[in-house]
């Protein structure tokens, strides 16, 4: 799954990056709004996340943008504006969802997940299985044959990614 963040708070985006590899998902930052604009338009992301107050361009504008041009990509807006007319006006922009700063990494990252599947209109399975080899989504475990095996989070993702296109010719 491939997301766009778009956030200018460097601190905030290297949290975010990380969480979200470490959740599945190739991330690629844009820090400003123009940047992250052109890459949305450049390629398709299963979701974005755009904070509102960007340089060169405002988030919202961004937003408005995909949407006038036809883009689908679900949109988690992350902002520090917090009142109801900033989250009214967000999602009337074309957001999906909205989450305030300071934030959970586990609720972005659960609403990220929800967004894109409602987007997919499939579900997504808490567990894969393939063979003797199971792999629980939700709590990070990975067992074969009934026993227990430890990956780093990047050996997670990528056996997650594996296991939910396996083929003919792969061999577990």
């Amino acid at each position: 799954m491939r997301a766009l963040l778009v956030e200018d708070d460097r601190t905030i985006a290297d949290f975010v990056v990380r969480g979200l590899r470490e959740g599945g998902f190739a991330v690629d930052h844009e820090a400003d709004g123009e940047a992250g604009l052109a890459a949305a338009l450049r390629q398709p992301y299963d979701v974005a996340i755009v904070d509102l107050m960007l340089p060169r361009r405002d988030g919202l504008s961004v937003i408005e943008e995909l949407r006038r041009r036809g883009s689908a990509t679900p949109v988690l807006i992350l902002s520090a504006r917090r009142s109801v007319d900033d989250r009214v006006k967000g999602l009337q922009a074309g957001g999906d969802d909205y989450l305030t700063k300071p934030f959970a990494f586990a609720e972005l990252l659960a609403r990220v997940q929800a967004l894109v599947r409602r987007a997919s209109r499939s579900p997504e399975p808490a567990a894969l299985t393939v063979d003797d080899l199971a792999l629980d989504l939700l709590s990070r475990r990975v067992t074969r044959g009934g026993t227990p095996l430890e990956l780093r989070p990047r050996e997670f993702a990528l056996l997650a990614y594996l296991m939910r296109k396996p083929t003919s010719s792969t061999c577990w």
